[in-house]
């Protein structure tokens, strides 16, 4: 899956050609090979990505910030130290096929360059059915595990329309919403093949989509909410590597567990309380767990792996992860019971300041509050992002269209690399 560490260097050099030279510093990742533009940044475990069969593809964050503005590397035991840049995954590499097909170096997954226009759902089944796009016919609509693997955090929204997107423009077509036609910029999700296993909007069947535009992970509903008519949405088709997002979790039976198929090693409890992104990375940098002391605060891809779409707790009465995990009970704001939002390493460079929000996950209902009502709006196993601090007193409170409820303290799952 890994070309030669010459060859794997002179793709990513054609892969940043799009990005600006002075703001995204080259770094280069294989299993033999590391080259960086950052002086301190850790390496990625010993296992290569064709040892593994969902290796985790790395976010491409390489700036360092606080909780408002971009700053100098943090050294251990500063404030801020422990976030995604620190820390190397397998770096996003890709071949453009030139016949209308790129391939993923990294996840072994062959993916359509261009999307085409919006479809249904259905059509989108059909397409994938009749595609022979590269001589082949066994192409499908990607999981939400396959679609993510090529998010890149290196994107930047600062208002709508304006910024990167977060996927790799060089090698990907990527369309934004037709403004013509009274869409917004950021109207341009793509769909993938997983169904949200509750709903959303309290009746509506949905589907998970991630959205390039803005960086997101959100439930979209199948239908029309007034028409009833079936919503369209973008299609990437995928073929290749059918284990690509399914777990093999281990139980170490010491208070952790080991998914063998991304290589990572997770702490089985959570943190039992929440707090604010710094307080994360500290909790994450100071824990000793199992006999070791490199855990970590997980990157955005990192987290989303251990994500169960087929748990919720409207349907299974849980978190959307496994039962080999445990997760503390909260109370909405509606009071009931859910289950919190939890932080990644990440930052999400989206709004007027793109410094100042982390990528969160929610492992329960992703609440909203739309016409004076809490509901799960956007599906547990969504992606969003809060502020990285605030003052407890203002928080929970309600933000954005669907009414995004917002935290700010949240809990965290702290991660490590197997040797």
């Amino acid at each position: 899956m890994f070309t030669s560490p010459l060859s794997f260097a002179e793709k990513s050099i054609r892969k940043f050609s799009s990005w600006p030279s002075q703001k995204r510093p080259l770094r280069y990742f294989s299993t033999s090979l590391v080259v960086c533009g950052l002086s301190q940044l850790a390496c990625p475990n010993e296992l290569s990505a064709d040892e593994l069969s969902y290796p985790i593809v790395d976010t491409g964050v390489e700036i360092f910030t606080n909780d408002k503005e971009v700053i100098d590397e943090p050294t251990e035991g500063q404030a801020f130290y422990g976030q995604d840049a620190h820390f190397a995954s397998f770096y996003p590499s890709y071949e453009d096929n030139e016949d209308g097909t790129v391939e993923d170096l990294v996840t072994g997954l062959i993916w359509q360059k261009n999307m085409g226009e919006k479809m249904t759902y259905k059509e989108a089944l059909e397409a994938a059915e009749e595609c022979q796009l590269g001589g082949y016919d066994d192409w499908r609509i990607p999981s939400i595990k396959e679609l993510y693997s090529l998010i890149d955090f290196r994107g930047e929204m600062r208002r709508e329309g304006d910024g990167e997107l977060f996927i790799d423009t060089g090698f990907f077509d990527q369309q934004l919403g037709d403004e013509d036609a009274g869409e917004r910029p950021i109207d341009a999700q793509t769909w993938s093949s997983t169904f949200y296993v509750g709903k959303t909007m309290r009746a509506s069947r949905s589907i998970f989509g991630v959205n390039f535009i803005d960086g997101r992970i959100k439930a979209y509903p199948l239908k029309k909410p007034r028409s009833h008519d079936e919503n369209k949405m973008y299609f990437r088709l995928v073929r290749g590597n059918e284990d690509y997002g399914v777990n093999k979790f281990v139980d170490n039976e010491d208070g952790t567990v080991t998914d063998e198929a991304t290589g990572l090693m997770w702490q089985i409890e959570d943190s039992g309380e929440g707090m604010d992104w710094q307080m994360a990375l500290d909790y994450a940098n100071n824990l000793e767990l199992a006999g070791h002391s490199d855990w970590r605060l997980p990157n955005a891809k990192e987290l989303q792996s251990i994500v169960d779409y087929n748990r919720s707790p409207q349907t299974t009465r849980s978190a959307a992860i496994d039962p080999l995990f445990f997760v503390s009970e909260i109370k909405g704001p509606d009071r009931r019971k859910n289950f919190p939002y939890f932080w990644s390493s990440t930052t999400h460079q989206d709004g007027r300041n793109p410094y100042d929000s982390a990528v969160y996950f929610a492992f329960g209902d992703a609440l909203g509050k739309m016409h004076d009502r809490v509901m799960d709006v956007h599906g547990a196993g969504a992606q969003r992002s809060d502020p990285k601090s605030g003052d407890e007193s203002d928080y929970p409170k309600f933000h954005g269209p669907q009414g995004d409820l917002r935290a700010v303290f949240n809990y965290v799952r702290c991660v490590r690399d197997v040797e």
